[in-house]
């Protein structure tokens, strides 16, 4: 599927159908899709099983899609900055499949590459491994997880060339790549458009052959979850 490069994120969003699999990169709030997921909300897609590390906190980033009722499962590693879903999980709005990092990491990744599934050490005798399949090498038990592939994958990237090579800036890039690989229809956004080659081939820290849809934003918020500083002496 050839690169289109979008100039509304309502249309490059468009047609993500209700109840879709979705890949979202982003840690916390650092690097996540915000236009893109400002986007879904204002279409009131429906539905969604969201794959990603966290899932926002309660007014801004995948929060906003759970504040809306927009979700229906999430697969994360990290929920304990969002009350909203706490508050639906426990009254049973919200199905929620919680993975190791790592592991989530891993089954993204794996989905990516075409991997239908691994085996892992971490989880093994814990709730983790509930109706999991496990196996022996040697004299070590192992669980079999399966790779995780999404119908759309919502990416941030600080630039892209027209060709759609992408760089991340600094810590903003971490599930970002990966998130790119595992999504059928790849969604990213950045924050400037180059020129072909005005990246450094070496400074491509995902290829363009991942990324279908492409926009542009001088327009994020960034913001920090916490922020602590130190006291001036």
């Amino acid at each position: 599927m050839s690169l289109t490069i979008y100039s509304s994120f309502q249309e490059a969003t468009a047609d993500i159908p209700n109840g879709a699999t979705l890949i979202v990169g982003g840690f916390g709030l650092s690097g996540i899709p915000e236009k893109s997921i400002e986007a879904l909300r204002n279409h009131g897609t429906s539905d969604l099983t969201v794959v990603s590390n966290n899932c926002g906190v309660d007014d801004f980033g995948l929060g906003i899609l759970l504040a809306n009722k927009q979700i229906k499962k999430m697969i994360a590693s990290y929920v304990g900055e969002n009350k909203i879903f706490e508050q639906q999980f426990l009254s049973g709005e919200l199905e929620v499949e919680l993975v190791p990092q790592g592991t989530l990491a891993e089954r993204i990744r794996a989905g990516g590459a075409g991997i239908p599934g691994f085996y892992t050490a971490t989880g093994v005798g814990t709730p983790i491994a509930e109706g999991k399949e496990t196996k022996q090498f040697d004299g070590k038990t192992y669980l079999l997880e399966e790779g995780i592939v999404g119908d759309f994958a919502l990416v941030k990237a600080w630039k892209a060339d027209k060709l759609g090579n992408l760089m991340f800036r600094k810590t903003a890039r971490n599930f970002n790549p990966i998130a790119a690989t595992a999504g059928k229809i790849t969604i990213v956004e950045v924050e400037e458009i180059v020129e072909v080659g005005e990246i450094d081939p070496d400074d491509i820290h995902l290829p363009g052959i991942y990324v279908q849809r492409l926009l542009v934003s001088d327009q994020y918020e960034k913001r920090i979850e916490k922020r602590t500083v130190r006291e001036e002496v």
